[in-house]
């Protein structure tokens, strides 16, 4: 059963300006971690589209309510870089792009929901764990985090298209790795990821 996200966190934590922030892009070899931070200015608002964690949305859905989101909510996304992620590490490349969303924002929140177990440093708010099946505006923010960094994908496999980020999203699919051993390691991929690390070490053994 899907679980339907709600503005009940948002509504008993005391603030009324309330900003849900998610990420997407943990886990792809390739392209940036890109996060999202939604403030819904009004609660009793009645949202006509559906709503809820974005991995358990159609791509049709997604869209559909991406395009709400934009309109009716006050928004931003942020991202960081594969270099950035290399230098960091991926969990503070994370809280460091949604902390950059947060700080885009036209209306500075009073209190942040987090998804997850971690907060940004020097944040007000509170970290929840599969937030986006919990709170409504860490959902907003997981459908915009995920639709920006897909069309980010999308755009580099126009100049990439020999390994199927548009389809895999930087993921290690068996074909995504077949190709990465045929046409390489480009500017875009992770080096501190282990499928990365290893091909780069194997290709420097080689040339030793």
């Amino acid at each position: 059963m899907k679980t339907k996200p709600t503005f009940e966190i948002e509504n008993n934590c005391g603030f009324e300006i309330v900003a849900g922030v998610d990420e997407a892009g943990r886990g792809p070899l390739c392209g940036p971690v890109v996060a999202a931070a939604v403030i819904f200015p009004n609660r009793d608002i009645e949202i006509p589209v559906v709503i809820r964690d974005s991995k358990q949305m159609t791509a049709y859905m997604r869209a559909t309510a991406y395009d709400w989101i934009t309109q009716n909510t006050i928004w931003a996304v942020a991202e960081c870089t594969p270099t950035e992620i290399d230098e960091m590490n991926i969990l503070q490349a994370s809280l460091t792009a949604m902390k950059r969303a947060i700080q885009k924002l036209s209306c500075a929140p009073q209190f942040c929901l987090i998804d997850g177990n971690k907060l940004p440093i020097d944040l007000d708010g509170i970290a929840v764990v599969k937030g986006d099946a919990k709170s409504l505006s860490i959902a907003a923010a997981s459908i915009l985090a995920k639709e920006t960094r897909d069309k980010i994908m999308h755009e580099l496999a126009t100049k990439f298209p020999m390994y199927g980020w548009d389809k895999n999203a930087g993921y290690p699919t068996a074909e995504h790795l077949q190709a990465i051993d045929k046409y390489g390691i480009n500017e875009h991929y992770r080096k501190s990821y282990k499928p990365i690390k290893e091909r780069m070490n194997k290709n420097e053994t080689t040339q030793d």
